[in-house]
Order: C-alpha cells, then sequence, then structure tokens
C-alpha cells in the first residue's frame, strides 16, 4: 500500500495559524479581498511556487503523528480565545476541498474530532460535528463513536480535558457514547471523570444517558474502584446509581472495599441518621470513612476475597490501618478469625508486617482470646511469626499476654523456643540483638521445646559458623574493634587528666598540707575520685583487650573472647566516668546551688538508663 505524502510546509504552515487565505491560496483558488489580520504574516505565492498538484495538497500527512490539514486546525483552535474563527474558516475551506479527511485517523487512531475534543473547544467540536452529512446518520454516527488505539472516543478526550461544555454537545449529539466501551474491557467516560474528580462531568454524563452508561476501568476496575481513592462525595454518589459495584472484583479480585483499606482514611464524616443504613450500628459520634460507606451499601463484601484469598481485614491490616481494623473487629467480631489462603488470621498479618499497634490492640480484646493460639497452614501461631520475623516490640506484645501459649509446635515440631535458637545467626553478636532478647527471654520463661532428639535438631537447624565465613567474621571484628577503641582510649585520656586538674584547685604551698585538693575530706569528693579511678583503670583494661582482639595474629575465638571482654570494661567504664561528673559537679556546686547540683545529678542518670536498656527490657 502506497504511504501518504509528508504534508508540505506551507500548507502547515497555514493551518497552524489558521489563515483560510493562505490556504486557498495554496490550493489554487482566487484571491479574496485580503483582510487585516495584524497577527499574521502575509506572503504573497508566486504561481512557480504553488504546488503543481493542488487537489492531491491535501493528502499529505506530519511526519511524526500522521496528521492531516484538519488535524492540525482541529489541533489549534482554542489554543488561543482570540483568534478562533480563522481555524474555523481554514477547517471548512478543507473540508469543501476534502471531505473524507473528516473521517481520517493518524497513526494513533486520532480524527480531527478526538483533538478538537482534546484542546475542549466546543466551537470546533460543533463545526466537525454539524460537517458530517444530517441525511446519513449513520455517517455521523460514526464520527462520534469513531475510536482511537487506545480505544477512547473523542468523549474520553472531553473529559480528559475537564470541558463540561464539549462533553455536553457529544452527549446531546449521541447519548449513548457515555456506554463505550460496551464489552467493559476499557476505560469508560465515567471512570475518567471520577479518576481526575469532575464530580460536574460524571453528573452530567449520568443524567444525559438517563442512567444507561458504563462504569469500566482498566484492569477489569470499575468506576467505584477509583471512586474510593478520591474521596466521600463521589463514593456516594455511584453508590446513589449502582449498588452493584461494590460486589465486582477487578482482574485481581479485589472489591472497591479492598481499595478502599489499603490506606488510611485522612478525613472522618459524622453519621447522620438518613445515612445510617445498617440497624446494628449504633454509634452517636462515630468518625465514618469510605470503608464504611461501602459495608453499609453491601455489609457481605467483608466476606469476599481477591484473588490471593484475602479479605479485606487482612488487606487492612497489611496496609496499617487501624481504624478500619478496628472498625471491622467491632462491627463484625468473627471476621478476627477469617483465614487467608495461607491460613494466616489477621493477627498473622500483624505480625509479619510488624504492626504493633495492631497487635496491641488486639491483645487488649477479651473476645479475641481465641485468635491468639489459631495456627495458619504451617501451624505456626502469631508468637512463632514474632520469633520469626526477629521483631522484639511484636514479641514482647504477645509475650507478656497470659493467653497465649508458648508450647504450642507446628507442622515441624518446633515450638516458639526451636525457632528462636534456629534464627539467631553464628559468630559475634550484640547479646541485646532483638533475636538474642527473645531467644533468653523464652529460656527465662522457662518455655519447652519440641520432642525430637536434642543432636539431630542441632544438626540440621542450628547455624553453624562454617571455614569460609571466618574472613568475614575477621573483618567485622576488626571494624568493631576500632570503633570502641576510639572511645576506650578518649575516656582514659579525660580520666588521666581530670586526676591532676581537681575540682576545686589545690591548697597553697605556704600552708599546711601544701599541695593537697581544697575539697578533700567530703564523702562527695572522695566517691568524684573513687569514680574518676574506675573509670580510668576500667577504659584501660578495655584498651588492653581491644588490643589483642585486633591483632590478627590471634586465633579468631580468643580475639572474640577479649572483644567481649573489653566491651563490658569500656561500657562501665562510661558508667563510671558519668558517675565522676555528676559527683564533681555536685561538690562544686551543692554549696551556693544545692538544687541545680541535685538536678544535674539526676539528670546524668539517663545515660546509665540507656546503657542498661536491654537489662531493663529483661526485667519487664
Amino acid at each position: 500500500m502506497q504511504q501518504p505524502p509528508t504534508m508540505h510546509p506551507k500548507l502547515l504552515m497555514a493551518c497552524r495559524l489558521g489563515d483560510a487565505q493562505r490556504l486557498k491560496d495554496l490550493l489554487g483558488e482566487e484571491r479574496a479581498a485580503p483582510v487585516a489580520r495584524p497577527d499574521l504574516v502575509v506572503v504573497r505565492l508566486d504561481e512557480a511556487e504553488r504546488p503543481p498538484t493542488p487537489s492531491s495538497l491535501l493528502e499529505g500527512i506530519s511526519a511524526v503523528e500522521g496528521d492531516t490539514a484538519l488535524h492540525v486546525v482541529a489541533s489549534r483552535c482554542g489554543v488561543n480565545d482570540e483568534s478562533w474563527t480563522p481555524f474555523l474558516e481554514t477547517a471548512r475551506v478543507i473540508h469543501e476541498r476534502a471531505s473524507h479527511l473528516l473521517h481520517v485517523r493518524n497513526r494513533n487512531g486520532d480524527t480531527p474530532l478526538h483533538y478538537a475534543a482534546r484542546n475542549g473547544d466546543v466551537r470546533m467540536v460543533s463545526l466537525l460535528i454539524g460537517l458530517a452529512p444530517t441525511a446519513n446518520d449513520d455517517k455521523r454516527r460514526q464520527l462520534l463513536r469513531a475510536v482511537n488505539e487506545s480505544g477512547e472516543t473523542a468523549l474520553h478526550d472531553a473529559v480528559r480535558a475537564g470541558s463540561e461544555g464539549v462533553v455536553a454537545r457529544l452527549m446531546a449529539e449521541d447519548s449513548e457514547l457515555a456506554s463505550f466501551p460496551r464489552d467493559g474491557g476499557g476505560t469508560s467516560p465515567l471512570y475518567l471523570a471520577v479518576l481526575l474528580e469532575e464530580v460536574g462531568i460524571a453528573r452530567s454524563l449520568h443524567a444525559m444517558s438517563h442512567g444507561s452508561l458504563s462504569y469500566s476501568g482498566p484492569h477489569g476496575q470499575n468506576a467505584l474502584h477509583a471512586a474510593v481513592l478520591r474521596g466521600k462525595v463521589v463514593t456516594e454518589m455511584l453508590l446513589d446509581w449502582n449498588m452493584s459495584l461494590t460486589e465486582q472484583g477487578d482482574s485481581d479480585g479485589c472489591t472497591p472495599l479492598h481499595f478502599s483499606i489499603s490506606q488510611e482514611a485522612s478525613h472522618s464524616y459524622k453519621m447522620s441518621s438518613k445515612t445510617n443504613k445498617i440497624p446494628w450500628i449504633r454509634f452517636t459520634t462515630l468518625a465514618i470513612d469510605i470503608p464504611l460507606l461501602l459495608l453499609q451499601a453491601n455489609p457481605s463484601s467483608t466476606y469476599q476475597t481477591d484473588d490471593s484469598g484475602s479479605f479485606p481485614i487482612h488487606i487492612a491490616t497489611a496496609a496499617g490501618a487501624n481504624k478500619t481494623v478496628s472498625m471491622f473487629l467491632q462491627t463484625f467480631p468473627d471476621s478476627g478469625s477469617l483465614r487467608d489462603a495461607k491460613g494466616r488470621t489477621f493477627l498473622h498479618v500483624a505480625v509479619e508486617k510488624k504492626r504493633c499497634s495492631i497487635v496491641e490492640h488486639a491483645c487488649r480484646i477479651p473476645s479475641l482470646e481465641y485468635v491468639m493460639n489459631m495456627q495458619d497452614s504451617n501451624g505456626n501461631t502469631a508468637l512463632h511469626l514474632a520469633v520469626k520475623a526477629g521483631d522484639a516490640k511484636t514479641f514482647f506484645l504477645l509475650f507478656r499476654n497470659r493467653q497465649v501459649h508458648m508450647n504450642l509446635t507446628n507442622k515441624h515440631g518446633q515450638t516458639p523456643r526451636d525457632m528462636s535458637i534456629c534464627d539467631i545467626p553464628p559468630g559475634l553478636s550484640y547479646k541485646w540483638n532483638p533475636k538474642q532478647t527473645i531467644q533468653r527471654a523464652l529460656a527465662r520463661a522457662n518455655s519447652n521445646r519440641g520432642v525430637y532428639r536434642g543432636d539431630q535438631f542441632e544438626e540440621e537447624h542450628i547455624l553453624r559458623p562454617k571455614k569460609e565465613d571466618e574472613e568475614k567474621e575477621s573483618e567485622k571484628l576488626n571494624n568493631s574493634t576500632q570503633t570502641l577503641g576510639i572511645s576506650s582510649v578518649l575516656i582514659a585520656t579525660v580520666t588521666f587528666g581530670v586526676a591532676f586538674a581537681l575540682p576545686g584547685g589545690y591548697i597553697a604551698d605556704d600552708h599546711s598540707n601544701g599541695g593537697a585538693p581544697t575539697l578533700s575530706g567530703r564523702y562527695s569528693f572522695e566517691a568524684f575520685i573513687v569514680a574518676n579511678m574506675l573509670a580510668f583503670i576500667c577504659s584501660s583494661i578495655g584498651t588492653i583487650g581491644l588490643m589483642y582482639s585486633g591483632i590478627t595474629t590471634v586465633d579468631l575465638p580468643t580475639r572474640q573472647k577479649h572483644f567481649l571482654r573489653s566491651l563490658f570494661f569500656v561500657s562501665s567504664s562510661l558508667t563510671s566516668l558519668v558517675a565522676a561528673f555528676s559527683l564533681g559537679t555536685y561538690v562544686v556546686l551543692a554549696p551556693v546551688a544545692h538544687r541545680t547540683a541535685v538536678g544535674i545529678c539526676m539528670i546524668s542518670s539517663l545515660v546509665v538508663i540507656y546503657r542498661s536498656k536491654g537489662r531493663f527490657q529483661r526485667i519487664i
């Protein structure tokens, strides 16, 4: 098939400028009396400059999108409201010479009517519709219903442009335009209006189509899927029009309720007596969001799963929508025991996603005691999954709940304590890491282990260091030694200097006991000296241990032992240093500002509390 020629530059210029007279010159028509147009540049064409075949000139298309001359004019009209009349005249001239261009599509499948609607220009839209033969309704209907490569009519472009005038003009011409696509496999104009929050256009589409319109959207969605993510007003509007939209799932089986609970509602509203359609919801001052609107319209959607088997409460939990989960548990108490395709309840999902607030809320509800020990398809309880996730917060929320059984085994015969042992990585690690903390808590609570041979379990499940891991362990030890060594040497340097620059100064040499500290004899001063001495000794011992742990000629287990001892002494030296600072400040300030001195001592204790955070957590 022969390709159309490229559009002549002079023709493209005339179309883009909307210069009907220049277009007539190019097409070989008689020049009319010139019209004063200061905004246009007039270029006279000699006979030699005119194309040799004027009739074929309009068959040219643009190089990029394959637009015809009528496409170009339609795309320019509406860009400048003050000069729209010349473009309309130019379009008429083109149609008189090549009427078939009204139905020609470019490489994207767009007709000139698509371009006019895309610009939101009702004048050009009306002109193009009027150019279609009035005696042939099929031709006009064919123009209005022409779809491009995206499966969209000119009405889609008008909605996307937000032009209510063009939408009304197109719907007045063909009220069935809003029902495309008919097969439900694409995006409808109503879906676009909802997506763009064009509420006025959505109402016009519904009214002018007499309710016979398409709600379809991409990926099997309907307009309500988009509405629940756009606000309460448009959601209520669609629910009033078509309540069955709440039952329809997209290509993944997700209903509008799944969409709405996938994020926490940012706005809340009070329920009025008019909208309270469910008689068993008794709230006087309830903050209502979009999920509750959907439940009022269709309560059974609570029990509708997506293709992965997840109920709405599972989706809300995974998204961390605390208020929505609370609403489900309050309105549908049995929803707490709903299982997804993996046999998980909402509590399993909350633990896996580390949604601590939801786990805490569930632990406070007495009616959910039976959910605490429900097992998934692998036999894991929520406590099993908390141990596996290594999240101390969710673990301790379940651990301190007396309704949670610690000795249930999963399908592999493992209790939570067994899983805690399996997950501890080999090699050197900080003893207050979450996994170590969880393992020690289960051990101190005397929780049981599974029934098996201990040597077999250790052989199959306990992680052991490998030969190739020794280099990584040595590198980790070197980096840790350097970091800790800086702190140790710094503390030793400070405490050494303080020993010869005591607070309060020294007694003059010409007095008795000359050279002695002026504050000697006070209990607080002596405690300061002892604390400073302990800080110096502990940091010195720690420095010596770090020297051994950083030497690669020492075997790895010995280096690890020295490092762990150094860690204890360096942290102890820091505690002693804080105590020395507090006591030294107290000695100096107590005689003149006793309250300030006591306050400083109390605030300084925060350092010791932070250092012993792990111990306090173990006690709790």
